[in-house]
């Protein structure tokens, strides 16, 4: 059983107890909250393992919300929103969203993003070597193998990978990625992101051309799975 608790902040009544419906048939525990006010204080009063945060709340927007929470909160925050614009998402996910989901979104979607948050949450903190399919990287010795053997990285593709592999599953935005790796001055220098990204993909992916491993999320900056 999951037991996880969730936490639903939306002012629309038919999509909380339809969230509830599909969240506790899968063995989340749920609680929720009709607006913003209401929400940061059920979050700090006993903060959940994951919450879900509609954009759209009568009382205040989301990503103030969502600003207010990564103050202190640090488990999974994914946002629920109508919006689909390129902007809205991109500033969800540079202010700390975990993910995020356009409404109207397919229930088996949602519990996949849910689950993949809590356990790349759960098993990121404390790790000192990542393995996804067939690549191990060692996060002490900064070492890389593919299928048993040891990639030749330059020290930049190995921070874009380990920081990748340390968000495993969520969405990282071009502006963050770049500011991660090269610094507040190339927040905008996203051809130092592609070559890279390109470079990356030739050493640990089977097929560049058909990555399995970074996903690129148009527009918005790449997922790594």
């Amino acid at each position: 059983m999951n037991k996880a608790e969730i936490l639903i902040i939306d002012d629309e009544p038919q999509i909380r107890k339809l969230l509830q419906i599909n969240l506790e048939s899968n063995d989340y525990i749920v609680s929720q909250a009709s607006s913003a006010r209401e929400g940061v204080i059920v979050s700090a009063s006993h903060p959940p393992d994951l919450i879900l945060l509609d954009i759209g709340l009568p009382d205040k927007s989301g990503h103030e919300v969502l600003n207010e929470l990564r103050e202190w909160y640090n488990n999974p925050i994914i946002i629920l929103s109508v919006q689909d614009n390129e902007e809205d998402i991109v500033k969800a996910l540079d202010n700390g969203a975990t993910d995020y989901l356009t409404k109207p979104f397919r229930t088996g979607e949602l519990l996949a993003r849910i689950r993949s948050a809590i356990r790349n949450h759960e098993n990121i903190e404390n790790k000192t070597t990542i393995s996804i399919g067939t690549i191990e990287i060692d996060l002490v010795a900064r070492i890389v193998k593919r299928s048993g053997i040891v990639l030749k990285l330059t020290s930049t593709e190995y921070n874009l990978l380990a920081l990748f592999a340390k968000n495993e599953g969520k969405v990282l935005t071009h502006q963050f990625l770049l500011k991660e790796i090269w610094g507040f001055s190339y927040q905008n220098e996203t051809q130092y992101l592609r070559v890279f990204v390109g470079s990356l993909r030739k050493k640990i992916e089977e097929n560049p051309n058909n990555p399995k491993h970074i996903i690129t999320e148009s527009g918005v900056g790449y997922r790594f799975q």
